[in-house]
C-alpha cells in the first residue's frame, strides 16, 4: 500500500469531516489499517481537527441530600479563601498527673512460702535464687485467676511505653 495524492486527498477530507480513523480505513480500503491512518495523519500535522458537536443530552438533575456525616455541616468555601488559616478553639492545657508512688509491699520472711506451701490464690513471685535454701514466693494474697498480688501485678504487667521510658531514664 502506498500513498497517492489522491488518497492523501481523501483522508484529509475525511479527516477533516470529522470520521474517525476506523472509519476512513473502512473508506480507504486496500490493506489501509487505522493504525496506518493514525501515523499518516500525525506525519500530515493533521492531528489537531475540531471535533464535530455532539447533541445536547438533558441529564436529570442530580438530587442531593443532606450530608450524613456531623462534621461536614456548615459553609463550603471554595476559591482562594479555601486553604486561608481558620481561627482554631484554645485547648484547654494537658496537666499531667503524677502516678502514684509504689509502695513497696514487705513481706515479713515468715509469711513467704516454699513451693509446696504455695496455695491458688497465694503470689507466685519469687525472692532469692531457686538454687538456694531460702528460695521463697511472695505468698501475699492474689486475686483470683491472677498470679500476683496486687504490687507485684503492677511490676509484671506494665505498659510498654512505662518500660520504655524507665530504661531510657
Amino acid at each position: 500500500m502506498s500513498w497517492t495524492d489522491e488518497r492523501v486527498e481523501l483522508l484529509q477530507k475525511l479527516w477533516n469531516q470529522g470520521l474517525s480513523a476506523s472509519q476512513i480505513a473502512a473508506e480507504l480500503g486496500h490493506g489501509v489499517t487505522r493504525n496506518a491512518v493514525i501515523g499518516k495523519v500525525h506525519r500530515l500535522g493533521l492531528s489537531g481537527r475540531a471535533k464535530a458537536p455532539m447533541p445536547q443530552v438533558q441529564r436529570p438533575r442530580k438530587i442531593t441530600r443532606a450530608p450524613s456525616h456531623p462534621m461536614s455541616h456548615g459553609p463550603v468555601v471554595r476559591g482562594n479563601l479555601a486553604l486561608s488559616p481558620k481561627a482554631m478553639p484554645i485547648a484547654a492545657p494537658i496537666v499531667a498527673i503524677d502516678p502514684e508512688p509504689m509502695q513497696d509491699v514487705v513481706v515479713p520472711m515468715s509469711e513467704r512460702v516454699t513451693i509446696m506451701e504455695l496455695r491458688e490464690s497465694m503470689c507466685r513471685w519469687p525472692y532469692g535464687d531457686p538454687t538456694a535454701a531460702e528460695f521463697r514466693f511472695c505468698g501475699a494474697e492474689s486475686p483470683i485467676g491472677t498470679p500476683y498480688c496486687s504490687y507485684h501485678s503492677r511490676i509484671a504487667y506494665q505498659p510498654s511505653n512505662d518500660r520504655r521510658k524507665k530504661r531510657e531514664a
